[in-house]
């Protein structure tokens, strides 16, 4: 939803390899994004990220986590079941 963008706070619920800038770059100064950041099935941590008004991010480890994996561009791609949906 980035045409609504800046948000002052984005919450996701599904792991994510690394954090994406698609989502750091909605967020607010003195936002906050909080997601799960790790390897599908594997050791991953929840981790809580503040943008500063100068667009630095201040990022906190809130300890270890397991999500569901988030599928598509940035995230590990798209399950074979799920074909040519528009996601």
């Amino acid at each position: 939803w980035a045409a609504d963008a800046p948000y002052d706070a984005i919450l996701c619920a599904a792991v994510a390899p690394t954090v994406p800038p698609a989502l750091t770059d909605q967020l607010a100064p003195g936002g906050r994004l909080v997601l799960p950041v790790g390897p599908e099935g594997g050791p991953q941590r929840l981790v809580a990220l503040t943008k500063a008004g100068d667009g630095q991010l201040a990022r906190r480890d809130l300890g270890e986590v397991a999500f569901v994996p988030l599928v598509g561009t940035h995230g590990f791609g798209l399950p074979d079941d799920l074909g040519e949906m528009d996601i």
